[in-house]
């Protein structure tokens, strides 16, 4: 799933929406460290109060909010697995609700069997429809629009601990003075999912039951031992980890030391990859193979550089010469230079007007400005060397 598929559902996670009707609501509460199952209930969502609606859709909403590749990461299911996850939800998306029932029980079970917390969890399941229209309404025919979609199934999950209530003193209006609270109630907290799923993922308007949309609670933090035993899917690389085996395999190929203006090209040819394939709408991210990385060095200026030495590389880092990058995760937002004085960020396209000099036996980080520099409402003076 893309990043406009995912926004997409998300933004119709909303009330009394018929592109998105949540059908079934199906709550496991577990117990701390024993990871037993204290209590499950499931109603039908719109039976909830209004309120209590809108507290889970803001919760639903956050198992499908981050980054692709950084929090959320379309996973692919291993095959010839006993009792698989896939078939659990497969079979429990398309059944009665006694049978979804029972395989969400399963998965919950499978969860607390690799994992034990320090406070309560509960476990929220829902399954509904998904509808996308298959074209926009025509404003003089009136045809599209609602008359024609394209219709899936679906099963979210999302994984939240509980709190304990903090005592504090709440003023009694009936008896006009302030009391301690009373409340020993556990509080669900929604505002930020530990995990979550949604089954199956989308891709092109269609449902994908070989694929799942894996929500990991933090950045670049993916629970391995969760993705492989829980969800029976195949292990991933996350944006970050994959930016790290790039940089391996550039200081491979150009070696240690190398000029500014070099990376910014390299920098600026793969945005510029980015971009082009963003305004072309194409569906699936670009990917940069160990061809494409020997082309972008190239035209960056780096010198002695050829297929067979980038290939090389590539199965000396990753033991992989058939590797693919995503263009997007390379990039970085900024880049950080450290020094003993001052520690900078600068935007990799201005790369180009930072250069690392010797001055009167001196190193200096020489960048070129275009506005004169402020320092606490002082306008530094202009020196010539």
């Amino acid at each position: 799933m893309n990043k406009k598929d995912i926004a997409n559902i998300r933004k119709q996670f909303k009330l009394n929406n018929n592109l998105l009707v949540i059908r079934e609501l199906f709550t496991v509460y577990v117990q701390k460290e024993s990871g037993e199952i204290y209590h499950h209930f499931c109603q039908p969502f719109q039976m909830l109060e209004k309120e209590t609606q809108e507290l889970f859709l803001a919760n639903f909403k956050k198992v499908l909010t981050g980054d692709v590749d950084s929090k959320l990461f379309e996973l692919k299911f291993q095959h010839g697995v006993e009792d698989s996850t896939q078939t659990l939800l497969f079979q429990g998306t398309q059944g009665g609700t006694l049978d979804w029932q029972e395989s969400m029980l399963q998965i919950v079970e499978k969860m607390f069997a690799h994992a034990k917390y320090e406070f309560d969890t509960v476990v929220t399941f829902i399954r509904g429809e998904y509808r996308k229209p298959t074209r926009k309404r025509d404003m003089e025919s009136e045809d599209g629009g609602d008359d024609e979609v394209y219709s899936s199934h679906f099963t979210l999950c999302s994984l939240n601990k509980t709190d304990q209530p903090k005592k504090a003193l709440v003023f009694d209006y009936i008896e006009k003075e302030f009391k301690p609270n009373n409340a020993s109630d556990p509080i669900l907290n929604l505002a930020a999912p530990m995990s979550g799923f949604m089954f199956p993922a989308f891709n092109d308007n269609a449902a994908d039951v070989n694929r799942i949309l894996y929500y990991a609670g933090k950045v670049n933090q993916p629970d391995v031992s969760y993705i492989e035993s829980v969800l029976n899917c195949e292990d991933i690389i996350t944006a970050a980890e994959d930016k790290d085996i790039f940089e391996v395999i550039l200081n491979k190929v150009v070696g240690d030391q190398v000029d500014t203006r070099v990376i910014a090209n390299v920098y600026e040819e793969i945005d510029k990859i980015v971009q082009e394939s963003a305004e072309a709408e194409e569906s699936e991210p670009p990917k940069l193979d160990y061809k494409d990385v020997s082309r972008i060095l190239e035209v960056s200026g780096v010198e002695n550089v050829d297929e067979d030495k980038v290939e090389h590389a590539f199965k000396d880092v990753i033991s992989d010469e058939k590797h693919e990058f995503k263009a997007k995760s390379l990039v970085p937002k900024s880049i950080k230079v450290k020094t003993d004085v001052a520690n900078l960020s600068i935007n990799p396209k201005e790369l180009k007007n930072v250069k690392y000099i010797m001055y009167n036996g001196k190193r200096c980080l020489l960048i070129e400005l275009n506005e004169d520099i402020l320092i606490e409402g002082f306008k530094l003076e202009t020196e010539t060397l």
